[in-house]
């Protein structure tokens, strides 16, 4: 059994929060396209094969994927501050082997734990929730969402300027500094989240994931060089199949799984994760493609002859768009919700993509998609955190949050593997060298127009408004658009759950009081702290059968069992009582 905890309570969360989380992101989202600029060079700079030196990427990617939905758990369970300050302790210590080594295996050890990072997205998003007003966090939530195609973006022109001119080492020890900076702003300004979910952290679930995921993603991104039918790549999809489905049978059999696979299944959810996969897709092919077609040599009679700094600088506005596209999401997704935010960022990427199939021939046209892809994937990827959260308790929103960048990076890691083998299949050899071309560009940017289609698609199936599986006073009193409207916002929650005081033997109120609803399975479906007057409210995400637990420090414990048919009736929990079978 889960529950939720706020034992200790936050102090004041400062204006400087979000930025300082929104560029730990940045920072973390980096790592997955620091080495761009020098692809190509790695075999050289390694010196070892072109098919070991894509292992350097490889393994930052595995160990992101795997890392987000762990150490989001770990966060919901032992402090998300805590959590995201060991996520970025250990990209430094992976940025600082891989800058001290030319070493193959040294330097992927390295990269393997720079990819550890990426759970600090998720965890951020969670302390978002734990801390902000309702007013402040649909556009704090976007611009940490869109942290991972900023820093992916604004990462390509800064490490192609490095990397021209200085030695390509440079790139790992700017990395351990940007973490290193992190984590002090984060220290300085970042308060502990009061959330907890209690229990213990499900290590079989974690490792059955990690093997899932590794023998799932290991022939994707491995396939074109193994062959897509060998015995291997399909060996491996077997296996990963198999591994996948024996944990999902073990996480609904467990009392505190790492990953509800039944919260997962919900509608909002399952459809929010399949859109993020689409999402994903089409985000990385811009990434791929703009940047060669740039830097081929005009000689093609396609290439735009940049350098490999200005192809950056062309390309960066994808990052900065999807920055600036926060606070315009914020407005839209207060006025029309999160889920036609995420329709309108599908529509304006597929515009974007379909659009830039003929804006291919000049420098100038490549910023024109850069930004308007930046828009759209900005729109997509600030409505996703909104959409999960509104799904999920505030006990899971880490491992919800992880799983759900989980999918962005299975996403980016299917696109990668995708247009990899379309611009090798299509490329024109000479003298030993592939060439990519227009031809290859073109349907490179066709499967991204019909990855956001699918999205499109997935989205418009969301339900058009979810409603929030928990909601605690904190969130329940905070102030909305207006003052009217948060006295409607209350009321509705109020209405839809259980409310009540927390009493002690001589009827006086008791604040700070522990309020749990534990739904007829035994799993934690709500909590909250009692108010100054010991007054709680508690929503209830469905009618049915319910125990609300009750404690406090100096007092006995309560259960009572609630029945909740759609009509709400105050329950009173008097502490000096046993407990008794109520109505509501």
């Amino acid at each position: 059994m889960t529950h939720t905890t706020t034992d200790q309570p936050a102090r004041g969360a400062s204006g400087a929060v979000v930025p300082v989380l929104a560029f730990a992101g940045i920072v973390v989202a980096v790592m997955q396209t620091l080495l761009v600029p020098v692809i190509k060079d790695l075999p050289q700079l390694l010196g070892t094969e072109p098919s070991n030196a894509t292992w350097v990427l490889t393994s930052t990617l595995l160990s992101g994927a795997v890392a987000t939905p762990i150490m989001g758990r770990l966060g919901d369970l032992y402090g998300k501050r805590r959590m995201l300050i060991l996520s970025l302790a250990v990209m430094v210590v992976g940025a600082l082997i891989s800058a001290l080594t030319s070493n193959l295996l040294t330097m992927i050890a390295g990269r393997t734990l720079q990819g550890f990072a990426m759970g600090a997205i998720p965890l951020g998003i969670g302390l978002m929730r734990d801390m902000l007003p309702r007013e402040k966090l649909g556009s704090a939530m976007a611009l940490m969402s869109s942290s991972i195609g900023v820093g992916g973006g604004l990462a390509l022109p800064a490490a192609a300027l490095v990397a021209q001119h200085t030695d390509w080492h440079a790139l790992f020890y700017g990395a351990a500094g940007l973490g290193v900076l992190s984590i002090a702003l984060t220290l300085l300004v970042v308060p502990e989240s009061p959330m907890r979910a209690e229990g213990s952290f499900d290590v079989p679930g974690a490792i059955g994931l990690s093997a899932g995921l590794v023998l799932l993603l290991l022939p994707i991104t491995k396939g074109s060089d193994w062959g897509w039918s060998s015995g291997t790549t399909l060996g491996l999809f077997a296996a990963s199949v198999a591994v996948l489905l024996l944990w999902g049978v073990f996480e609904l059999r467990h009392s505190a799984p790492l990953v509800d696979l039944r919260t997962t299944a919900r509608p909002a959810v399952l459809f929010t994760n399949l859109a993020s996969i689409m999402v994903g897709v089409s985000f990385y092919v811009v990434s791929l493609v703009l940047p060669q077609l740039l830097q081929l040599p005009k000689a093609t009679g396609y290439g735009l002859g940049q350098s490999m700094v200005s192809a950056g600088l062309l390309v960066a506005p994808l990052g900065l768009t999807m920055m600036f596209t926060a606070p315009v999401y914020a407005r839209l997704s207060a006025k029309y919700g999160p889920k036609t935010t995420l329709i309108l960022g599908m529509v304006i990427i597929g515009i974007g993509y379909g659009g830039g199939l003929g804006l291919m021939s000049a420098a100038w046209q490549s910023l024109v998609i850069a930004v308007v892809l930046g828009a759209g994937i900005g729109l997509a990827y600030s409505s996703l955190p909104a959409l999960i959260v509104g799904a999920v308790p505030a006990s899971e929103t880490g491992a919800a949050n992880g799983l759900n960048t989980l999918m962005r990076s299975i996403g980016t890691s299917v696109s990668s593997a995708v247009i990899g083998m379309v611009l090798a299949n299509t490329a024109n050899h000479v003298g030993g060298v592939a060439i990519p071309t227009m031809h290859g560009f073109r349907v490179s940017f066709l499967i991204a127009t019909g990855a956001v289609a699918a999205g499109l698609v997935l989205a418009l199936l969301l339900p058009k408004r979810g409603r929030p599986a928990e909601v605690a006073p904190q969130h329940t009193q905070l102030r909305a658009s207006s003052e009217e409207e948060a006295v409607l916002a209350i009321a509705e929650e109020v209405l839809r759950g259980f409310r009540g005081r927390v009493l002690d033997a001589a009827g006086v109120p008791v604040a700070r009081a522990k309020v749990t609803l534990i739904d007829r399975r035994g799993r934690q479906a709500g909590a909250t702290l009692s108010a100054e007057d010991g007054t709680y409210a508690l929503a209830v995400p469905a009618e049915g059968a319910y125990v609300l637990a009750a404690k406090a420090a100096g007092h006995g414990p309560l259960a009572s069992s609630a029945t909740h048919t759609g009509a709400a009736r105050a329950v009173d929990l008097d502490l000096a009582l046993p407990g008794e079978t109520v109505s509501a």
